[in-house]
């Protein structure tokens, strides 16, 4: 096989409010984790910004400011921004930060889809900031847009003027015909970076017959030109990767989908969920990637063409 590339998702602002204290908030908490994550082993850090006074999902490019240049300095781990932000902004607020860091790597989700996080509330009765209780709760009616049209001036302003290529991000069967689609219109090239998404109430379930069925539609409309990799959100996260990996694909981590590291233990850092994860795929026989190593496979720019 392969070896394996292990992504971290340092801080969410999708999957997961601040239900943890470990989640980092401000800049140099970002930006301490993301470079610890690295040295455990994660090729590719993908990052959102938040509100560093409240914690908030935030499309602010000074937040985003107040850790690239920091992560950049402290790792030559490849940078993976969001363009999915949060479902309750718009995509001009969604991109302001991409636009203007122009980063090696973006996060595409390929469809519009109900994002109903409101199970998470469970039996919690304390928070850590006053927004997450109603944000969760309100999720019963949260729709995150990403229309066709949307996808297209994504793929225009951040791959063919900025030079990005994508972690496409599929919750469900169709949104790999959506990919396809895409393909054929030729505004997406090869290699493809495929992340299987699952988990999350509105896409598929984290069960292993959906993954084996993910992958066979996957290769048979892309073939040998696309590579990927499983992100389970919530407790399945390590299970699923583990069979991701023993698939011969790659592997998500990372306190934005998944705040525990054992069952009703909260995870310490991001740098602990890749250590864990990395303990496991070389267990199964997988070498982990370099940061330079997945650059080649994925076929990225570099890091001497982002702008921060």
């Amino acid at each position: 096989m392969s070896k394996i590339i292990i992504s971290c998702a340092i801080t969410g602002s999708i999957h997961t409010p601040s239900m943890s204290p470990h989640l980092p908030v401000t800049g140099p908490q970002i930006a301490e984790q993301a470079i610890e994550a690295a040295q455990a082993g994660a090729a590719i850090l993908h990052l959102h910004a938040r509100d560093p006074n409240n914690g908030k999902p935030s499309s602010e490019v000074e937040d985003y400011m107040a850790f690239l240049p920091t992560i950049k300095a402290g790792t030559d781990a490849i940078v993976n921004l969001t363009t999915g932000g949060s479902a309750v902004m718009s995509m001009e607020q969604r991109l302001a930060g991409p636009l203007v860091a122009k980063p090696e790597m973006c996060s595409l989700n390929m469809g519009t889809m109900n994002f109903a996080l409101y199970p998470m509330l469970g039996n919690r009765t304390e928070w850590l900031h006053d927004w997450e209780e109603p944000f969760l709760r309100n999720s019963d009616d949260l729709v995150f847009k990403n229309t066709p049209r949307d996808i297209t001036e994504v793929l225009r302003l951040m791959g063919q003027e900025r030079g990005a290529k994508f972690e496409f991000e599929c919750y469900d069967l169709g949104h790999l015909y959506m990919l396809r689609h895409f393909v054929d219109r030729g505004l997406i090239d090869a290699p493809i970076f495929i992340q299987f998404v699952m988990g999350v109430l509105g896409g598929v379930a984290a069960e292993p017959e959906h993954l084996t069925h993910l992958k066979r539609t996957a290769d048979k409309l892309f073939g040998d030109s696309y590579t990927f990799s499983v992100l389970a959100a919530g407790r399945h996260q390590m299970a699923m990767a583990a069979m991701g990996a023993g698939m011969g694909g790659h592997v998500r981590v990372g306190l934005e989908d998944n705040l525990y590291i054992a069952r009703g233990r909260l995870a310490q850092s991001n740098a602990q969920q890749v250590e864990k994860i990395r303990g496991i795929v070389e267990a199964l026989g997988r070498e982990v990637a370099t940061p330079d190593e997945a650059r080649a496979m994925l076929g990225l720019k570099g890091q001497a063409g982002v702008a921060f």
